[in-house]
């Protein structure tokens, strides 16, 4: 009895766990390798970054109001990045017109990623169960992850202040 108990328990804990798909990457750990494409259509690889430093940005919608205070806050400490030997990649399940889009309106110097399939979304495990005005359903978690040039994390940042995100990258 005890041990159907705990099986049950066991394999609950795995359901949970897959159901919410949150990151268990941490500081450490090696960023999973993903290919996924940018606003132009061009095909992006975490290789492509190997031997830079890169701030990887998951956000969850294109022109909202929370995504463009972030985003315009990393646009505006672009420079500082780029001096730091940071490059800057975002990363959301918008279309590549709309991402496209988001660049223009507000003159972003970086790439997006459309990650229309979730396949970079869901590598990272930033995707999964959210809340807004008492609504559940499943999305993006504004999550960056800060990766060194051997494409191991240095930072995991959950707990993003959208106006001030830049500070908090660089003042590690």
């Amino acid at each position: 009895m005890f041990m159907e108990n705990q099986n049950q328990l066991c394999n609950f804990d795995i359901v949970t766990l897959k159901r919410n798909n949150m990151t268990t990457l941490k500081v450490g750990d090696t960023a999973p390798n993903f290919e996924s494409v940018d606003e132009k259509g061009n095909a992006v690889k975490l290789s492509d970054y190997k031997g830079k430093k890169l701030v990887l940005f998951f956000y969850p919608k294109a022109s909202t109001p929370g995504c463009t205070a972030e985003a315009c806050d990393l646009r505006d400490n672009y420079q500082t990045f780029l001096a730091k030997g940071y490059d800057v990649l975002g990363v959301s399940a918008d279309s590549a017109k709309r991402q496209q889009n988001f660049i223009d309106k507000n003159e972003l110097p970086f790439p997006l990623l459309a990650d229309e399939d979730k396949e970079v979304i869901n590598a990272f495990g930033v995707w999964g169960p959210k809340k807004f005005m008492g609504r559940e359903y499943d999305g993006i978690h504004r999550t960056t992850f800060v990766i060194d040039e051997k494409g191991v994390i240095e930072d995991v940042i959950t707990k993003v202040k959208t106006k001030e995100h830049a500070n908090q990258i660089l003042s590690k």
